[in-house]
């Protein structure tokens, strides 16, 4: 148990790291937009979902409808839908005590970690999501902590370029599961209409990128398979 434990907490360091500008800017950028300290630390520790956090503090600040925010945040969100049904073959048969957890831990870092054909196979590898996960937790809520703070006695941080945080891990993320054509031209796919739909300023434009995307993924390796 104790090396499922320490192997956890180190395979996640490296993220619970390279999270801390995004951690910062959220906590700052809602502080900035009218959030007291309270709400902007529950937010994290309830939705626990950054980009979304991110997405919905600027819309609440800018007086959208809630439908709107219910709209955008799950768009954003749904991919969670996918992580799930992702691992859902090795959570099937799991008591809700491991599976409610991981679920709520289950954020794009942990999913990283999800496609050995063994993941949450086993006690030691439970305890290894979950504290791999929890980690993760307890980070995003020290590095918004350290945001909400910044955010009430320095300027705006949202001049320093800290969302370029967001993208880095993100193609950390992708860059190892590109194993295959299909994956590669799936995201290369995604990422130049993307580009173009963002030159245009279609407001749907990243999630039509991403069915674009899954959509040239799915087919190129439904030929794949059959050859």
């Amino acid at each position: 148990m104790n090396i499922a434990i320490k192997k956890g907490l180190l395979d996640m360091l490296p993220l619970n790291l390279a999270v801390l500008p995004w951690g910062i800017l959220c906590g700052s950028l809602a502080i900035q937009n009218g959030f007291s300290a309270l709400e902007a630390q529950l937010m994290s520790l309830l939705v626990f979902a950054g980009s979304a956090q991110l997405v919905a503090i600027e819309l609440m600040a800018k007086g959208a409808s809630m439908i709107t925010l219910v709209i955008t945040t799950f768009i954003i969100s749904a991919r969670h839908l996918l992580y799930g049904l992702a691992i859902r073959n090795n959570m099937i048969d799991k008591p809700l005590k491991w599976r409610g957890p991981i679920a709520f831990f289950l954020t794009d870092e942990l999913f990283a970690f999800s496609h050995h054909h063994r993941a949450y196979q086993g006690k030691l590898r439970l305890i290894y999501a979950l504290v791999a996960g929890g980690s993760f937790y307890l980070a995003w809520n020290l590095w918004t902590l350290f945001g909400i703070v910044a955010g009430q006695f320095l300027p705006d941080l949202t001049n320093l370029g800290l969302d370029f945080a967001i993208a880095a891990i993100f193609i950390a993320l992708v860059v190892p599961g590109v194993s295959n054509l299909p994956v590669f031209c799936a995201c290369l796919v995604s990422g130049v209409t993307m580009l173009y739909f963002k030159w245009i300023e279609f407001e749907f434009g990243l999630v039509a990128a991403a069915l674009l995307g899954m959509s040239t993924g799915y087919v190129l390796q439904a030929k794949e398979d059959k050859s």
